[in-house]
Order: structure tokens, then sequence, then C-alpha cells
């Protein structure tokens, strides 16, 4: 991907986390969504099993698979559309932006270059100043985040 369309994405990525964040502070509910939506709608394991084409049983399992963490997004969503709802599902960064995550990766990159490069030249009697280093740490953040190279995530 070229790196205009990169930024833009990133650009674009971030514009929809900001709509969706909220989701990051709301923890599912005791006993999973599915059970909890079932329950407070008064739908039984049979009825929701008819809507499933499966056994009772199964739609039990399909909630205990919830609860534990197991489930598959495709159970879920089949559970979802049976319950007459829609499955959100998002992936959200935890600094609140993607660009805020690529800035902070890049910023800890660029410090490894050229705290080693530094090292290298104080080994040869080159030292540069505290104040030229965090010059040239900035320098090169920014040329990562221009390029936003496959290497930052190494």
């Amino acid at each position: 991907m070229k790196t205009a369309a990169k930024q833009l994405a990133i650009e674009q990525l971030d514009r929809k986390f900001a709509k969706i964040k909220v989701m990051r502070s709301i923890a599912p509910p005791e006993g999973g969504w599915v059970r909890t939506v079932r329950l407070a709608i008064g739908m039984s394991l049979r009825q929701l099993a008819e809507r499933l084409h499966i056994s009772t049983s199964s739609v039990r399992e399909i909630e205990q698979r919830e609860e534990s963490g197991s489930i598959t997004l495709r159970s879920l969503s089949e559970a979802a559309e049976a319950l007459d709802m829609y499955l959100v599902y998002a992936l959200l960064p935890k600094d609140g932006a993607l660009g805020k995550m690529v800035e902070k990766r890049a910023a800890e990159v660029a410090s490894s270059i050229v705290l080693r490069t530094a090292t290298t030249m104080e080994l040869e009697g080159q030292e540069i100043s505290a104040r030229r280093m965090k010059n040239a740490i900035e320098e090169k953040k920014k040329e990562l985040l221009i390029s936003l190279p496959r290497q930052l995530w190494d």
C-alpha cells in the first residue's frame, strides 16, 4: 500500500474508532449477550433452538462458549441473527487512535535507531549533545511516520 493510502486508511479508521470508542467501556453481561438478551425478551432455549435449527443443548453450549470466550464469530453472528440483532465486532486501539499508536511506535523505533548510532559515534570519540540527539530522534520519527515501513513493527 502506498504511503498516502496508508495515511488515509489510518485517518479513516481513526474516524470510525472515534464513533465507537465508547464500546471499550461496555463489558459483556455476566452470562454473555446471547443468554442475557434471550432471557430479557422472554425467549426460551427451545425457541432460540428452533430459530437456529439446532437442539436446545446446542443453544446451551453456545451460551456457555460465549461466557467462556471460546465461541466463534460465526456462531455468535448466527445467534444474533436468530435474536433479530446485529453482531458488532471491532478492534479498538488501546491508545484511542491508530494514529497515536503508530506515532508512539515510530518514536520508540526512532529512539532505538538514534541511540544505537549515538553509541557507535561515542565509541569513535564523536559524541553528540543531548539536544542534537533529541532533534535526531524527532527527525527520524517524522521520517518513519511519512514512510510507514513494515520494519516499524519488528
